[in-house]
């Protein structure tokens, strides 16, 4: 090779993919040591350091250098997609930070400093007007760490089939956070209410029932979210207290769509004080967010009940101390839906006014299918003035349904004669602002037709991440896992060798008891300690405090 100046070092260099260029680190290091000129060698194992021959002049050893990484980029890619992947799939060990990913995390932290300042705008204030193209870091954060919230739905919930707590919970409250491995969020925030819901529709995969039979913790509940709330030292980052309410979804199958898809009905029938009869929602989301059962312990109060009295108690609480109160509703899929109504309802009813002071309310949705009709979407958005920010893969159909062909994106005439002349009962409208994220863009997803892998709540997490407006290059900004995609789906590229559905409980939740019998530990307790009837202003049932006692003495 003819040597090159230092001059037209960047040039060369810049032919190079990046991660080659880049990921090395490389040092040269100019020694007199006899010899004639030869190819640079490593000086360690990790070729972190460049050792260059005594004659070897400051060209010769760009030039050198030049060629050995023209080498290595040979080697390393098989064709020029390969490089690409490989240019984006970079990962650096923590004790080895580049100045440039320094920089960046001090920009990460210049932007969380930002936040108390900025929360309204992130809230949706101004409907994100030019935070989505070009993606708003700090929106970007956010958006994951409410999705996170959503994710914790589903690992918290135990859907083994042969537990008598199939349907529960698998953690306290009180420790939520800290038994799924969110320290983060354990610091942010308590959880203040777990939240139960009933339905009179049978969804095989929504609602699991254990197979245990009469011994099992509830015949009729399923746990469906939680209330937490922002410490005092979260509330200060965050400018403002923060509600937050997480709905849980669906995580692979995608039957219950079929199975709730019925007609639109007027909220006011459900309960929901609304004076107008013409906002419609969908009559099987709306009937699992307001049935109950009255000989249920769980679901003696409907989810719309638990929620509105939690929410109208924290909100009465903070405003009396003079702070701004936010309220966030996250939610994935079927629980994208639950969080549209339940944010609309929280409006409607006035639950987050107290003391002349109204809390902002604000729904992050992911992967969510649409809830309810024009005029719902009017009320919503226009009279309430409740903001609603859909993160969707484009790929995914379950946000096109249901009104496939009647929506928001027929033309006016024709959705007004169909809803209005011939009253169909099938016209819907999304509601709030989209932002459309494409699986295709992402160089860790491989080409699959599973549409569970496009509905996965990880992955729309990984595409945020990656995300950085239209027309940009895929990369990761904060650094996110991208094994956590293959947590319940395979959807991660082979070569990166994480296997498929990877996340499960150490032995399934079995433990061995003192006398070594494998056995599952008891919850109960952890059911009744959560005050669950106290929020309504009861007493706990007199059976359930000997029942908690009884248990304690089995573990002593």
């Amino acid at each position: 090779m003819a040597p090159i100046s230092c001059r037209e070092l960047s040039t060369r260099l810049s032919s190079l993919p990046r991660g080659v260029a880049t990921t090395a680190h490389a040092r040269l290091s100019f020694r007199r040591t006899p010899g004639p000129f030869r190819q640079l060698t490593p000086a360690n194992s990790d070729g972190l350091l460049w050792r260059l021959p005594s004659a070897a002049t400051r060209d010769d050893a760009v030039a050198s250098l030049v060629g050995h990484l023209e080498h290595d980029a040979a080697r390393r890619g098989h064709d020029a997609a390969a490089k690409d992947d490989e240019d984006e799939e970079e990962y650096e060990d923590e004790d080895d930070v580049s100045p440039g990913r320094r920089h960046g995390a001090r920009r990460h932290h210049h932007h969380q400093d930002e936040l108390a300042a900025r929360w309204r705008d992130i809230h949706g204030r101004d409907d994100w007007a030019g935070l989505l193209d070009p993606m708003d870091p700090l929106l970007r954060s956010e958006l994951i760490r409410y999705g996170e919230f959503a994710q914790a739905c589903y690992d918290a919930f135990d859907y083994d089939l042969a537990s008598r707590y199939c349907g529960s919970c698998k953690y306290p409250r009180r420790a939520f956070f800290d038994r799924l491995g969110m320290p983060a969020a354990a610091r942010g925030y308590a959880v203040s209410r777990f939240l139960y819901a009933t339905s009179n529709f049978r969804f095989p995969n929504f609602f699991s029932q254990s197979r245990a039979g009469a011994k099992i913790w509830s015949q009729r509940a399923n746990w469906i979210g939680y209330v937490a709330v922002s410490t005092d030292e979260e509330s200060a980052r965050l400018g403002r207290r923060d509600i937050a309410i997480a709905w849980r979804g669906t995580v692979t199958r995608l039957e219950w769509v079929s199975d709730l898809m019925d007609f639109l009905r007027p909220v006011a029938d459900e309960g929901i004080p609304c004076p107008d009869p013409e906002v419609k929602v969908e009559s099987g989301f709306v009937d699992l967010y307001t049935d109950k059962d009255p000989t249920c312990r769980f679901c003696k109060y409907s989810a719309r009940e638990q929620v509105l009295v939690e929410v109208r108690r924290l909100v009465a609480h903070y405003t009396a101390l003079g702070e701004d109160v936010s309220i966030t509703v996250t939610g994935h899929s079927l629980g994208s839906a639950l969080a549209m109504i339940s944010a609309y309802d929280i409006a409607e009813s006035g639950a987050n006014l107290s003391n002349d002071k109204r809390a902002a309310v604000c729904v992050y949705s992911f992967a969510g299918p649409r809830v309810g009709n024009a005029r719902f979407k009017e009320r919503f958005e226009a009279e309430l003035g409740v903001k609603a920010l859909r993160v969707v893969n484009v790929h995914d159909g379950v946000a096109r349904i249901p009104g496939i062909l009647l929506n928001e994106g027929a033309p006016a005439m024709v959705r007004r004669v169909a809803e209005g002349l011939l009253r169909v009962p099938w016209c819907y409208a999304h509601v709030g602002v989209e932002l459309a994220l494409d699986h295709k863009r992402s160089p860790f997803l491989k080409d699959t037709l599973d549409p569970g892998c496009f509905h996965n709540l990880e992955a729309h997490l990984h595409l945020l991440d990656g995300y950085h407006g239209r027309g940009e290059r895929f990369v990761l900004a904060s650094g996110r896992d991208p094994a956590l995609v293959n947590k319940a789906c395979d959807f991660l590229k082979d070569h990166h060798c994480v296997p498929p559905c990877w996340r499960q409980d150490e032995n399934k939740g079995m433990v061995r008891a003192p006398d070594g019998r494998w056995v599952q530990p008891d919850r109960h307790g952890w059911h009744l300690d959560d005050d669950h009837d106290q929020h309504h202003g009861e007493a706990a049932p007199a059976d359930g405090a000997h029942r908690h006692i009884r248990l304690v003495r089995r573990r002593s």
